[in-house]
């Protein structure tokens, strides 16, 4: 703690009259540098992945696909409207009631739709191709 504050006393003491000014700006290159590359590969890195994994998702969408939107709304996709960036989905199945949302506001695709070849292997075709 001690270290500390005599080191920041003398970072307020000011360069010396003798002192080349551009001493300053080479310690502050040698600090700003590394702390911009540490935001940037802890911060900005993993958003850009993020955002990027998302519009995957919103263009990978496929009518019978089970989604869930940002403001928790449960439905099944019933049409994708990619140029207008938006989808229709079917919120309850005994009336048949639908709504119009945006793509950005699909959170989560909860299942695929069924005979969707994206989808991993079950155990059972795995084995399937074991034994042939």
């Amino acid at each position: 703690m001690t270290e500390f504050l005599s080191l920041w006393l003398l970072a307020e003491a000011g360069a010396s009259p003798n002192q080349d000014p551009s001493q300053f700006w080479i310690s502050m290159a040698l600090i700003g540098g590394p702390a911009l590359f540490i935001i940037y590969f802890l911060m900005i890195r993993p958003q850009q992945r993020e955002q990027a994994a998302k519009r995957a998702m919103w263009s990978s969408l496929k009518k019978n696909d089970r989604i869930m939107t940002v403001g928790g709304i449960i439905g099944t996709v019933t049409n994708v409207h990619q140029d207008a960036g938006e989808v229709t989905i079917r919120i309850d199945e005994s009336n048949n009631t639908r709504m119009r949302i945006k793509l950005a506001a699909v959170a989560q695709v909860l299942a695929k739709a069924e005979g969707d070849s994206a989808g991993a292997d079950t155990d059972a075709a795995k084995k399937d191709k074991k034994d042939k």
